[in-house]
């Protein structure tokens, strides 16, 4: 049995995670910032425990140690943290707008951050764990329609790359899990094709990623490729397309 923390455990992608672990008799502590549907979410996995769930805007810093503190008493101890919240800006509004901007980067990259670190300092004091970050695609390289949630989830990477690195030696795993399109009630205005996939499928890709304690995972797996060629065209090419 594994103790699992979740944290944006309302999302489509985590639901999904957290019906396999409970499946498997793993024991969970939900964190959401949606009191109703933290609580929906949390009756849906019959959890018997009301402690094993936690109200958080997590975009308030601050209180994150406090959750972490919680979650450990709850659990009795963490093996695995799963970090799946995040918003999905509307670029054109956050073009004409530093504040727009600057929030979805404090939801987006710096809150996880701020979660990660706490989480590798336990981790690391510890001697283990497995540390589960949700990505994207879209940090791997810039592209004019999102590049303000494309850059916030490039530092996610790269912070996540360098925890990678310094856990190493600690027995602690950084998975680094990058969707591609998903769909979620996040991208419900999108037009769906073949590229799309659903939560249900990307959320198997996590747990088996996790139980290998994989380094990255691309979700599914053929935008490892699709993102090679991206990462690879030529910039005098590049800057002229339209993606």
């Amino acid at each position: 049995m594994k103790k699992i923390l979740i944290i944006g455990a309302t999302s489509s992608i985590a639901q999904n995670c957290a019906r396999i672990w409970i499946s498997r008799g793993d024991k969970l502590f939900l964190v959401a910032r949606n009191k109703d549907k933290l609580t929906k979410t949390a009756n849906d996995l019959k959890l018997s425990n009301k402690k094993h769930s936690y109200c958080l805007d997590l975009n308030d810093i601050s209180s994150h140690k406090k959750m972490l503190d919680n979650a450990v008493s709850a659990l009795e101890g963490i093996d695995v943290v799963l970090i799946t919240h995040g918003t999905l800006p509307n670029q054109k509004a956050c073009e004409k707008s530093v504040n727009e901007t600057l929030a979805e980067i404090k939801t987006n990259a710096l809150s996880v951050i701020s979660l990660l670190t706490l989480i590798a300092n336990l981790f690391e004091n510890q001697q283990r764990g497995v540390i589960a970050v949700i990505s994207s695609v879209a940090g791997d390289r810039g592209r004019a329609s999102n590049y303000v949630y494309g850059s916030s989830k490039a530092m996610v990477t790269t912070f996540a790359s360098g925890l990678r690195q310094r856990l190493h030696k600690s027995n602690v795993t950084i998975v680094t899990i990058k969707p591609g399109f998903v769909d979620t009630p996040m991208t419900t205005k999108f037009k769906k094709g073949l590229l799309w996939a659903k939560p249900a499928a990307v959320a198997k890709k996590i747990v088996k990623g996790i139980d290998l304690r994989k380094n990255e995972v691309y979700a599914p797996a053929f935008w490892k490729a699709v993102m090679a060629v991206v990462k690879n065209i030529p910039l005098i090419i590049y800057k002229k397309l339209s993606l």
